[in-house]
């Protein structure tokens, strides 16, 4: 059994939330919404976008990187220092 304290249970709630918004950044620019994405540590604003569609599946997006920015304007230009890498499995 472990003992969770009031203070460790709230950095927990704290971490998922932020986690739920930068998984609603990673949705929106991923579907090319237009809108202004800025994430800094804890910080996140998010100025257009949506949140996740989690039917028929949850959407699995997440961004990794402590801080960014992101600009996707109409018509489908992005602008973001966020880089994605894809990792191929050789079996």
């Amino acid at each position: 059994m472990s003992l969770v304290t009031p203070a460790e249970s709230e950095n927990i709630n704290a971490d998922a939330k932020n986690t739920e918004k930068k998984r609603a950044i990673a949705y929106s620019i991923d579907l090319l919404i237009p809108g202004l994405y800025i994430w800094l540590g804890i910080f996140t604003l998010r100025m257009g976008g949506e949140q996740p569609d989690d039917q028929p599946y949850r959407y699995p997006g997440a961004i990794n990187n402590r801080y960014g920015i992101a600009l996707v304007l109409p018509g489908h230009h992005i602008f973001t220092t966020y880089k994605t890498y894809i990792i191929l499995d050789k079996h």
